[in-house]
């Protein structure tokens, strides 16, 4: 390392003192009304998001799985459904759909994007599919046009899982935008986050909104009154409050993700071309917000420990397909079932990427990652 300082994945303390004054200043507004759960704050926030977004219904939560959990409760799926979705993600997506006791029925990803591939849905869908959820991996959009086709012309509701993507678009549309609702997370790394947990849902069907509603409070819109059984999924008022004084913030920030991206990409080129590092790709007609700057490597594991050496943080989103989970054995799937979420669980290394990252922080980063790939024979070629 040489003496230098350390460049972190992500610092969640470099942001500037008007924000933080204004954080204060929400926070400090919800002591004095003593109103911690619900309430202003949180219907200020579900109103400024969606007009973010563009959608008529935010429904705030309590986590961004209990936004994908409480979605797929809102469209009735329940034990012997199938939902659709990605291998290759959080295990949340996957997980809220066992917790249902229904099955999640996998479709392998496109290398490129990292998101379901749509060539391959048709062909997994069963008259006991009761609902697909594709996901929009490291901050950019799944290819929505081909699943909306196929998912209208079967009748079956698409539950955008947007936990990664808020302020994501797909061809002028914003992620949260795309599907029958959407699922978003604000856990404190997420582009917008909180302070803690938190999350949202949302759609454009009234009738799904207030289902939701009803829902994140035990199944009653009547106190003591339950029409069904829900949870406790309640997103609470510090965390709203936390979050609408974020909120005007994110497309600068999401900005800012992207010029790092396309810095990356000017500091990389030459080791792209060389076939020793994958870039992220942007598809056409999608907007990636870079939550994740995921880059494919040979000998993945060598060179995140070569980083480390010289001080760089890495990470690896997702080491382990969730086919290959052991809480999934019981899918009879095996290794091979999809083989290119398996070949990314095995290449993928996500560099620092966040809005304060310097470019001095940047060009360590990049030189030291052409170091570690120079070191290993290369395996990519176009």
């Amino acid at each position: 390392m040489n003496g230098a300082r350390p460049v972190p994945l992500l610092d969640l303390t470099r942001y500037d003192e008007v924000l933080r004054s204004e954080i204060a200043r929400r926070v400090e507004e919800i002591f004095k009304t003593g109103r911690f759960v619900m309430g202003a704050a949180v219907e200020g926030f579900e109103g400024a998001l969606a007009r973010e977004i563009g959608v008529s219904h935010v429904v705030g939560v309590s986590s961004g799985t209990d936004a994908l959990l409480a979605a797929l409760m809102a469209v009735g799926v329940g034990p012997g459904d199938e939902v659709v979705t990605s291998p290759f993600t959080f295990f949340a997506s996957a997980g809220v759909i066992a917790r249902l006791n229904a099955l999640p029925v996998f479709v392998d990803i496109d290398p490129a994007t990292f998101n379901l591939d749509p060539g391959r849905l048709e062909a997994a869908l069963t008259p006991r599919t009761k609902a697909i959820q594709p996901v929009h991996l490291y901050g950019q959009c799944a290819d929505m046009d081909p699943i909306l086709e196929i998912a209208g012309r079967r009748g079956v509701p698409v539950v955008e899982d947007a936990c990664q993507a808020i302020g994501a678009t797909y061809k002028g549309k914003p992620a949260g935008a795309l599907g029958t609702m959407a699922a978003f997370s604000f856990y404190p790394t997420k582009n917008l986050g909180a302070a803690g947990d938190a999350g949202a849902v949302t759609t454009e069907d009234g009738r799904l909104a207030g289902l939701l509603r009803s829902l994140r409070l035990h199944g009653g819109s009547v106190q003591y009154h339950h029409d069904r059984v829900g949870g406790n999924f309640r997103l609470d008022a510090l965390q709203a409050a936390v979050l609408h004084a974020k909120l005007p913030y994110l497309a600068r920030w999401n900005e800012r993700r992207r010029a790092i991206g396309v810095r990356y990409g000017e500091l990389l080129g030459d080791a792209a071309r060389a076939g020793r590092v994958t870039l992220p790709a942007e598809a056409p007609g999608r907007r990636h917000v870079y939550h994740q700057y995921v880059v494919r490597v040979a000998d993945r594991d060598r060179v995140k420990a070569r980083l480390a050496e010289e001080g760089i943080s890495t990470a690896v989103f997702y080491p382990i397909p969730l086919h290959l989970q052991e809480c999934f054995a019981d899918l009879g799937l095996r290794k091979g079932s999809f083989p290119e979420a398996e070949k990314a669980a095995m290449e993928v290394l996500a560099l620092p990427i966040f809005p304060e990252l310097t470019e001095g922080e940047i060009e360590r980063v990049t030189g030291a990652l052409v170091r570690a790939v120079g070191e290993s024979r290369p395996r990519y070629s176009k």
